[in-house]
């Protein structure tokens, strides 16, 4: 049975953490008095002793904290598990929300090392039911009630938008149109046309978060700044055109236009990704064209043989 080996929290952020024997996890929050706790889905932190012992036999000699975790692991390679993985110590229950994380100054282990093990290896995890935990206790993974809702991300590229010269109606449009087929959207984003940043963006929710969707709106034209399909070309590891194509030839019934947009589809890991037109208007249009086959899609990325979660049309 796997084993919690330390329990770590600071008042500061980007400062290493201290050793506790005992910690209060506070639902929806994250841990009592530590500095990441809050509102968000990187509320605790997590790695494997068995990761800590192999970067140390290469000369870290590093210590329980020192690289901002909040809870030591022993004997379940929490870095291999899913997010949505539900994990169970004592009382307190754990969503795993987000493997891995970009590092945006290096700590003085990475100038000492050369690396780090916590952007490639730390798992983070939301409190989905508080209570206490002390080193010691054991921790396990446990199975789900009900099915991981589908979870989404909305992106609108727009230099007027982003610039604050215009309001993104598609945007939020997408977002609501998303709820109500039971779609949890985890993120919606408005950037810049361009390739950068939107790659890395990209990127980061495929690989950290494993998002299931992700819908971009915007940058699919003929203009010089419209590098939507680019940008996802970029990070794609396996085409799905049917989609763009289906998209396309179901809108040319509403304007020829429709044969402008150089939209992409694509996938990531198990993240779909969808480039739609700008407008409010083609957003809606496009997202009642693939509606039907979402939940399919999302299903055979998942494994799940087209297994919908609760609420997902």
């Amino acid at each position: 049975m796997a084993k919690i080996i330390s329990l770590c929290t600071s008042k500061v952020k980007g400062t290493r953490k201290e050793e506790i024997q005992s910690g209060l996890f506070i639902e929806d929050y994250g841990m009592d008095g530590d500095a990441h706790a809050g509102k968000w889905h990187r509320q605790v932190s997590f790695l494997d002793q068995e990761r800590i012992e192999d970067f140390n036999k290469k000369g870290a000699l590093v210590t329980p904290g020192a690289f901002g975790e909040n809870i030591i692991v022993s004997g379940l390679n929490i870095k291999d598990l899913d997010v949505g993985t539900l994990l169970k110590c004592g009382e307190v229950i754990f969503e795993i929300s987000q493997k891995g994380k970009e590092c945006h100054d290096h700590c003085q282990i990475y100038y000492r090392m050369g690396e780090c093990i916590m952007p490639k290896v730390g798992t983070f995890a939301t409190v989905k039911k508080g209570g206490k935990i002390s080193i010691g206790d054991e921790i396990e993974v446990i199975s789900r009630d009900t099915p991981f809702p589908y979870q989404a991300a909305v992106i609108t590229l727009s230099d007027k938008g982003f610039l604050g010269e215009r309001k993104d109606v598609s945007g939020p449009l997408l977002v609501d149109l998303l709820k109500k087929d039971g779609f949890e959207v985890k993120e919606y984003l408005l950037l810049p046309d361009g390739i950068s940043p939107l790659d890395k963006e990209l990127i980061r929710l495929c690989d950290q978060r494993q998002l299931d969707l992700i819908i971009t709106t915007g940058g699919t034209g003929f203009s010089k700044r419209d590098l939507t399909p680019e940008a996802t070309l970029k990070v794609m590891e396996r085409n799905a055109p049917g989609i763009s194509e289906l998209i396309r030839f179901e809108s040319l019934k509403f304007t020829k236009k429709a044969a402008l947009s150089r939209g992409m589809s694509v996938i990531r890991g198990k993240t779909l990704i969808i480039n739609f037109p700008g407008s409010p208007k083609s957003v809606q249009e496009s997202y009642e064209i693939i509606r039907d086959i979402l939940s399919h899609a999302i299903g055979l990325l998942r494994g799940t043989n087209g297994e919908c979660a609760r609420n997902n049309k």
